[in-house]
């Protein structure tokens, strides 16, 4: 089972390249773009894929958050620094798609559940009891073995 190449996937959705062009323009305003494009270049000189990827991501933060003011606070709200001026502001000079990366790695780390407290010592399988050397009972034939070798 093969998937499509970016080129057929452009094609499926949008029919030829300046559509695709044209739709991840629309997404491209103040409200979400970081102007870094070369201007006598532009967006029609950006590969397919990239284009795909950056359409998908406006989409979804256009959707699920309206601007990159608001990711940006959700993403301080997730890691608990909404007062943190300085980290606030380096986040400013990040484009969207780093952003909304950094959204779903926190949201995921932040859902991860909490590893178990670690077990009392009474409850210790007794082949992990230590002997009067401190070496694990199990280790110290292989020690000398070792020293015989």
């Amino acid at each position: 089972m093969s998937s499509k190449t970016p080129l057929a996937l452009m094609k499926d959705k949008f029919g030829d390249k300046a559509k695709l062009v044209e739709a991840v323009e629309k997404l491209t305003g103040e409200d979400l773009w970081v102007a870094r494009t070369n201007k006598n270049k532009g967006l029609a000189h950006v590969s397919n894929a990239k284009l795909l990827r950056l359409h998908g991501i406006f989409t979804e933060v256009k959707g699920k958050f309206g601007t990159r003011e608001k990711l940006i606070d959700a993403i301080l709200e997730l890691e608990k620094r909404t007062k943190d001026a300085g980290y606030r502001a380096r986040l400013l000079e990040w484009p969207v798609p780093r952003l909304y990366d950094t959204y779903k790695s926190t949201a995921k780390r932040n859902a991860a559940p909490k590893p178990a407290a670690a077990k009392p010592a009474a409850a210790k399988p007794a082949a992990a009891k230590k002997t009067a050397a401190g070496a694990p009972a199990a280790a110290k034939p292989a020690k000398k073995a070792a020293k015989k070798a």
